[in-house]
Parts: structure tokens; sequence; C-alpha cells
């Protein structure tokens, strides 16, 4: 084919122009081998912010020293990248995708979120050119690179929420953080890792799961410097005091493929993707958040709404995650001819150490409750408030008091107030417990373990009927150590899981009741 000269081609000079003669003539070049349209005499013109969308962008101001991957790695998260030209003597790149949709969807996310490679902005805009055609015997190791990062991406196409592999990729330094937290004493959400990581640039997407009995994460970032710089800062350090240790390397991965937007993993470049497994597709509104989130996120101690609901509050290690508020809870609209403070202690314990209680010495629907921590009494507020006990539909908020006063020596407050700071009953006192990784919302159907050999279903059936409830549903586990039992109503499970939870079984068995988030 006959090379291209600034005659024929119609081009502009300018400092950004595409086909400059010392372009033409530069390292690496290959542009006499580019094809727009098919046509080596098509004109070309120079590339606008304001250009109609095409799949072929043109990216702007690359440093000198960024590699193919690192470019085809912008492109990944919106879908499959088709082709790449470098154009190193200019510091400009062609990436072609596979459709024009993505193209658009890529441009868009980028013009909320400012591009950065190896801790320099980059521009993106749509090229002229709808299609990049390359002599690929000239444009040899973008090619190669291309091949390789497309066989990656292939074969993490079967990455969800829940199943991860890993695929080798062994030319440059991955986008992509495999995180691992030890020592699991609170439970880590998504959220708080988004809240985290985004500290050092643009996070774009983040799985859990659980492999190995062990909680592990994939996160995303839209630059590789940026998880260099993550990995570095946040290796070895604890996201709570003395627990939660993050063990940070770099994946063999260099995209992610995720499939819902859900309390497992998200994508924030796609706000429109559903909840899976039945669950409603995110509100409009928290998805338009999720658009403008990244970019709100990179600013150093800007925290977002969601993160900061979550479960961040506590003893928090990391700097600029911070405790979200007091460790006592005020709950209202109590039952108060039924409550007493051992029940309350039952329920709330369900989602924390419960510390102390006070029932209100002149307001007995109302109680105040000592947690072990902010965490913990952030969990209690989320699952409880609102739910029904003893036929009243209670109302759970953070109080403005730092601690529960117990009564002075020797004065009589009608047993309304009991300290729980040595109950052998806490559920969480042991660092690591599983009981962290079963924590769910109230639930018509109940969780029973340590149940003695000795016991019948039907003798559980109507231990749990005398309760005041109906029992639906009964299956044991396979050890007939543990069970699941269903009861009429959430509200009649909440009964059930306070008056039954540490009944003596004999043979000095206790029952551990709580909720499940299965169904019999």
């Amino acid at each position: 084919m006959d090379g291209i000269d600034d005659s024929a081609a119609g081009v502009k000079r300018g400092s950004d122009d595409l086909l400059s003669g010392s372009l033409l003539n530069g390292p690496n070049s290959n542009m006499s081998n580019v094809i727009a349209n098919g046509s080596d005499r098509k004109k070309f013109k120079a590339d606008k912010m304001d250009g109609a969308p095409s799949r072929v962008l043109h990216i702007r101001k690359l440093p000198s020293e960024v590699t193919e991957t690192e470019v085809i790695a912008l492109g990944l998260p919106f879908g499959k990248v088709t082709n790449i030209l470098m154009l190193k003597g200019k510091n400009q790149a062609f990436l072609e995708l596979a459709s024009e949709e993505a193209a658009v969807t890529m441009v868009k996310y980028y013009t909320t979120v400012t591009p950065h490679l190896r801790n320099h902005p980059i521009y993106i805009q749509y090229s002229n050119h709808k299609e990049l055609k390359t002599d690929s015997a000239l444009n040899q190791r973008a090619q190669a690179v291309l091949q390789a990062v497309t066989a990656v991406q292939s074969a993490s196409n079967s990455l969800s929420g829940s199943a991860v592999s890993e695929s080798s990729m062994t030319s440059t330094q991955s986008p992509v953080l495999r995180i691992i937290i030890d020592n699991m004493y609170y439970p880590v959400t998504l959220d708080v890792l988004h809240q985290i990581f985004s500290k050092f640039g643009a996070v774009l997407k983040i799985i859990t799961f659980t492999k190995n009995n062990q909680f592990q994460a994939l996160l995303q970032y839209a630059d590789p410097v940026n998880a260099q710089q993550a990995k570095l800062t946040l290796d070895g350090q604890n996201i709570y005091n003395a627990c939660c240790t993050l063990r940070i390397d770099f994946s063999k991965l260099v995209n992610l493929n995720v499939k819902y937007n859900n309390d497992k993993s998200r994508d924030y470049t796609r706000p429109d993707l559903p909840a899976g497994d039945g669950q409603p597709s995110l509100d409009p509104a928290i998805a338009a958040a999720f658009a403008k989130e990244s970019s709100l996120l990179a600013v150093p101690g800007a925290l977002s709404p969601l993160a900061m609901s979550s479960a961040a509050a506590g003893r928090v290690a990391i700097p600029g995650v911070h405790s979200g508020g007091s460790i006592v809870l005020l709950v209202s609209n109590l039952n108060d001819e039924m409550v007493t403070p051992q029940s309350l202690f039952t329920l709330f314990g369900v989602y924390g150490d419960v510390q102390r209680v006070k029932i209100l010495y002149n307001k007995k629907d109302s109680a105040l409750i000592q947690m072990a921590d902010g965490n913990q009494a952030q969990l209690a507020m989320s699952h409880l408030n609102g739910q029904k006990m003893y036929g009243k539909i209670i109302r759970v908020t953070l109080s403005k008091h730092q601690a529960v006063q117990l009564p002075r020596e020797g004065l009589d407050d009608q047993g309304l107030t009991k300290d729980f700071g040595n109950s052998p009953l806490h559920r969480f006192k042991k660092p690591g417990s599983k009981n962290f990784q079963n924590i769910f919302p109230p639930s018509a159907t109940l969780h029973l373990s340590n149940i003695p050999s000795s016991i019948s279903e039907e003798e559980l059936r109507t231990l749990f009927s005398n309760s005041g409830g109906i029992v639906k549903a009964f299956k044991f586990f396979q050890d007939h150590k543990m069970a699941l039992l269903q009861m009429g109503s959430v509200e009649e499970a909440i009964q059930a899981l306070i008056e039954l939870h540490n009944y003596n079984l004999g043979d000095n068995h206790h029952l551990r009741v709580s909720f499940s988030k299965s169904t019999i």
C-alpha cells in the first residue's frame, strides 16, 4: 500500500494533530499501515472532543513509559478491545472497542472521572476513524499484548459475585488487586473496601467471595499505578484495631467481569446492572450515586454515604476510615408490660456483645442499650429498627449518651438496669468467631445448634410451639446437632429466640438460636 503524506491526508498541523509529519516518520508510528474505514485515500481530520461517537478512541497525553497493557486496561472494563495502535513518538494511541456502545460508555465514564496512567492525567475522545486496521507485521508487540490480554479476558468471563479463578498474565503489573482479610473479628463489607481503597484512585469494580474459609476480594483500579500505591500502603495494615488484617497481592487478571451490583459484587462503571439472585435492581437514586462515587472518593477524606452507613464504624485502625457514632442505642415503643433487660440483651446480642441495658424509670417503653463498639451498634440498629417485639414495632436509633450509667450503690431501680459486661453468652468475644459470618436480618426461619442426640424433632417442635407461635416446618442437619425451624412469622421467631436461646436441653447442652438466611 502507498504511504500517506500530509497533502494526501489533508491534515491540519498542530500540537495534538494525530498525523503530523513528525508522527509519520517517528518511531513505532506504523501510520502508513493504518486504514480508516478501509480506504487509505479518505481524508483524516484532527479528532475533536465533541466528535460523533465511534468505536475507535483517540487517547492523548500518554506518559512516554506507558505500556500497551496499561492502555488496553483502560478499555477492558467497558467491553472487548479489538485493536490498538501505539503512537509513542507523539504520546498518543488509538484504541478500538468491539462496539460503539462500549466506546460511548467508556467516554461518558471518563468525562466524570479523569483517567490517569502512571500518575499523569490523560485525555480520551472519539476518533474520526470508524475502524482501525493495522499491519500486524509492523505492529507485532501491540498485537501480541492485545492477544494475551484478550485470552485472559476470555478466561475471566466466568467471574461472578461468587466464583473466582485466576488466569496467568505475564507482561506488566495488573490494575487488579487480590485482597485477603486475616483475623476477621468484625465483618468487612464491599462498601468498606471501596471507602478504603478509593483513597488511592478510582475503583472501577469489586468482587467479594469466600475461598478456603477466608473472606477475599478482587478490586480493579482504572490505573495499575494506583493499585501499586494501594498495595504498598495498605498491605499488612489492620482495618480495625488489632484485627481484620489486609493481605494484598497483584492479581493475574487484568479485568473483572461483574454481572450484578449487590452486596457481593459491584461495577461502578455500570450502575444499570441488575442485583441478581431474584433481588430487585438497585434503587435509581443509589444507581446514580454509583456513577459519581469514584470521583468523589478520589478526594482525600471524602467518604461515600453508602460506606459511612456500612460496617465502617467501630474500632478503626486505618486513618481516614472514621468511627460512625455512639455505642449506645435508644430503643423506643417497647411493650412495657413484657420487656425486660434480659430479653433486650438476648435479641440485641444477635448483632453484638451487649454490655449494659437500662429500661428508663419514667418511660418504661424506652431503653438504652450499650454495645461493645460502634460497629455492633450500627449492625443492631440496621437489623432491628422497625421489627415487631411483643406485638409492638420498635424504633432503634443511636443515642447521644456515650455510656449507660449503673445505679448508685444501694439504690433500688427495680431491676431496670443490668450489667452484662461479663456475660458468658456474648456471641462475638472470640476473635475470628464463625458468628461474624452468620449475621442475618430477623427471619421466620431459625437456626438451632448444640442439640443433644437424645432430643427428637417432636420435642423441639413442642418446645417452640409453647413459646407462643406455630411451627410450620422443621429440618435436621445430617449430624442432628443442628436444625432449621420455621415459625409462622418473623415476630414469632423473634419471640422464640428471646425465650429459648440458651435453653437447657439437658446433658449440659444449652440450645443456641439465631436467625437463618435459609428457608425450608
